[in-house]
């Protein structure tokens, strides 16, 4: 875990116009630039992972300008059309489902060097390398897969949706429509508005908390992940108990005691009986010291 990158993190989140693709990268530097015990080469350095990333979106969005400037696409249709093309079909950005039992799935780096990760990792690519070449690429968070919509939705204007976990495969509203309700959700057009920077950080953090949940032999992962969405401006309460376990599983037995008890006075006030609850998981904390 790094300071260097916490405070940006930090500072970032509370910009006023936050970058999600900085705080993504931010963010899995916390993964990218913890030393590795079995590999004898030094981590990169903060700087030098953003600058490789950087390059890495702005020799894409050069191809899509070059492939914008020979076609001339009329229209958000056959925008999103080239866009697949180049980050789909060309630079054979994708996902699989093998992906999402992979933390580098979750990490942007990761999916920039691999080209492959979740469904809101590429779309995020996809709104990264359009905004650079000058397109307007919006993410759609639809419950259960994140894409994107080339043009305005929301606005008024004419857009295009498209998958890029799937090559950039074009949607119409009918396709949409299908992959909320198979997530188990009611579709309306409302689920179209674009997706805002801090919601899309919180997505990615949550992916990576429930991918390492359900590995305890990565509490670590699931403990940094925490404690960075704690970071952002607006977060669920539920992430200061989520971080005061996840304290006591690595053994900080103290410092979770402490939160716990921090916590169950929040709960005191509308439900005293969870907060009950939580002071004696406190305690059991405090007596594994003995």
């Amino acid at each position: 875990m790094t300071e260097q990158s916490r405070a940006r993190f930090r500072t970032e989140a509370r910009a006023e116009h936050p970058d999600p693709v900085l705080l993504c990268l931010l963010a899995a530097a916390e993964h990218s630039l913890a030393p590795d015990p079995g590999d004898p080469l030094e981590p990169p350095t903060l700087e030098a992972l953003l600058a490789a990333c950087e390059a890495a979106l702005e020799r894409h969005a050069a191809a899509v300008r070059q492939a914008v400037a020979e076609r001339a696409p009329a229209g958000p249709e056959e925008t999103a059309a080239l866009l697949a093309a180049v980050l789909g079909g060309r630079e054979r950005f994708h996902g699989r489902q093998s992906d999402y039992r992979r933390l580098e799935s979750s990490l942007l780096p990761e999916v920039l060097r691999r080209r492959r990760g979740l469904p809101i990792l590429l779309s995020l690519v996809w709104m990264a390398v359009g905004r650079r070449a000058g397109l307007t690429v919006h993410g759609v968070a639809l419950p259960g897969h994140f894409i994107v919509a080339v043009g305005a939705p929301g606005g008024g204007e004419e857009y295009v949706l498209a998958d890029p976990f799937h090559g950039g495969r074009l949607l119409d509203q009918e396709d949409a429509a299908a992959l909320v309700q198979r997530a188990g959700h009611a579709f309306s057009t409302q689920l179209l508005t674009p997706a805002q920077p801090l919601d899309i950080v919180h997505r990615v953090l949550g992916n990576i908390r429930v991918w390492a949940a359900d590995r305890p032999e990565h509490a670590r992962t699931q403990l940094w992940a925490t404690e960075l969405a704690l970071l952002l401006p607006r977060h669920p309460a539920q992430l200061r108990l989520e971080r005061a376990e996840l304290l006591v599983r690595t053994g900080d037995f103290l410092g979770g005691s402490a939160e716990m008890d921090a916590y169950a006075e929040i709960l005191d006030a509308f439900d005293p009986d969870a907060a009950a609850r939580v002071r004696q998981d406190a305690r059991a904390a405090r007596h594994r010291l003995n």
